[in-house]
C-alpha cells in the first residue's frame, strides 16, 4: 500500500489526464482542477457531454470519443456517476483514477462500489481528496485543507490493487 502522498505525485506525474464532471457554464471546482493542471503542461481533456468547449477548450461527451488514450481520470461528479465513468474506464484500460472529494457539505465523487470495480480490475484509485492538494505549487487553502484532513484522519487511505 502506498501513501496517498506517493498516490498523488505518481497519478500527477502522468502526461495525460481527463477531468470528468467539468461545467460548462460557471467556473467550479472541477474547471480550477482542469486549469491547474492545464497550466502545469498537462495533456488535459474536459468530460461533460452536455458542453461543446469548456474554458476555451474542446470538451468531449465521454472518455471513449478522446482523442488519444489518457493516463488517469479525476471525476469530479456524483457518487452514482462516478460508477459509470469508472466501468468505462475498465473498458477503456485507464489505469488510475481519482475520487474527487470535498470538505464538509461541498459533496463527494467517492462511491465504495466505484472504488471496489477499480480495485477488482487493477486501477490505482485514490478514494477522495482533491488534486490541488498536491499539484504545486499548492495554493494556501489546499495547504490549509491538506493540513486540516492530515490532522482530523479526514485523507483518503490508499487500498492495495486486488490481484
Amino acid at each position: 500500500m502506498s501513501t496517498l502522498a506517493e498516490a498523488a505525485q505518481e497519478f500527477l506525474a502522468q502526461p495525460r489526464i481527463a477531468v470528468v464532471g467539468v461545467s460548462r457554464t460557471k467556473r467550479d471546482a472541477t474547471n480550477l482542477i482542469y486549469c491547474k493542471l492545464r497550466e502545469q503542461g498537462h495533456r488535459v481533456f474536459p468530460v461533460n457531454p452536455s458542453a461543446q468547449t469548456v474554458e476555451g477548450d474542446r470538451c468531449y461527451p465521454t472518455l471513449a470519443a478522446l482523442p488519444e488514450k489518457v493516463d488517469g481520470v479525476v471525476i469530479v461528479t456524483k457518487p452514482q456517476i462516478t460508477e459509470h465513468v469508472v466501468r468505462e474506464c475498465v473498458e477503456l484500460g485507464i489505469p488510475r483514477v481519482w475520487m474527487h472529494r470535498s470538505m464538509g457539505f461541498m459533496g463527494t465523487s467517492v462511491s465504495e462500489q466505484a472504488v471496489k470495480l477499480c480495485q477488482d480490475n487493477h486501477i490505482t484509485v485514490i478514494p477522495g481528496g482533491c488534486p490541488m492538494m498536491f499539484c504545486e505549487p499548492v495554493d494556501t487553502p489546499h495547504k490549509c485543507m491538506r493540513w486540516f484532513l492530515r490532522v482530523t484522519g479526514g485523507l483518503p487511505r490508499i487500498a492495495p490493487k486486488n490481484s
